[in-house]
């Protein structure tokens, strides 16, 4: 482990090997952080939620393996109202003057670009990816290879796979599919998913409806029927179509 000068690691925090702290970082709280991390300087991990709900109770920061974390990023442990945890994955790039709020979630191989601000209890899924001065809302779900465009502001759940923009209220606009090409899905894996979103937001059926036809052709496939219970089981409804 290397810490740079000026550095103030807390009583409670724990760092694994080959993990390095920038020059006047701050990690305090019940902190604990995995191997082969990089912190850059004046990065604030662990401190006190930003929740006026927040008595002090003994919750956590937890950030895994291998990753990234760039200058002035803020990263707040836990409440008690959201399961006392903040739980950042391995493999994950946040970049300058990112905010990971409370009870936040965010999974392995993650993408948060430069300014993206989430509110408490979200949850970000795997190999999702931000741009610049994104904003999600608080108890929001991006799902699994979505990406946000630059200056997106989210209110509703994104789903798996998805392109979602807009800087007064995202939208969907599609696939990811530079993204999902870019990881390495099957051009059929694709096709079924763009077809299958077509359905769930362009078509004139209902969502049961179409939810129905998706699965009756493209149910096979894992990734669809991962997209359909996104949508089945979000509880703050997923972001709507871009209509232009």
């Amino acid at each position: 482990m290397q810490v740079g000068p000026g550095a103030v690691i807390g009583p409670h925090v724990t760092i694994g090997a080959d993990t390095e702290i920038g020059p006047n970082t701050v990690v305090e709280g019940r902190t604990s952080i995995g191997a082969r991390n990089r912190i850059f300087q004046f990065a604030s991990l662990g401190a006190a939620p930003q929740d006026l709900k927040y008595r002090g109770e003994p919750s956590r920061l937890e950030i895994g393996d291998d990753n990234l974390i760039r200058e002035f990023t803020t990263i707040h442990r836990g409440t008690e109202g959201g399961g006392m945890v903040t739980r950042v994955g391995s493999h994950v790039l946040v970049m300058n003057y990112a905010h990971i709020a409370h009870d936040c979630i965010v999974a392995d191989h993650v993408i948060l670009a430069n300014s993206t601000n989430l509110a408490g209890h979200c949850v970000i899924e795997e190999w999702a990816v931000t741009m610049g001065m994104c904003g999600v809302h608080q108890f929001t779900r991006v799902g699994a290879h979505a990406a946000l465009a630059a200056g997106s502001k989210v209110a509703q759940d994104v789903p798996p796979y998805s392109l979602v923009a807009g800087e007064e209220r995202a939208r969907l606009v599609g696939l990811n599919e530079v993204g999902l090409e870019r990881r390495g899905f099957s051009r059929d894996v694709i096709r079924a998913l763009k077809r299958s979103l077509r359905l769930l937001f362009y078509s004139n059926l209902s969502r049961a409806q179409a939810t129905k036809q998706v699965l009756e052709t493209e149910g096979h496939l894992p990734e669809v029927r991962r997209l359909v219970e996104f949508i089945a089981n979000s509880k703050r409804g997923v972001v709507g179509r871009n209509r232009d």
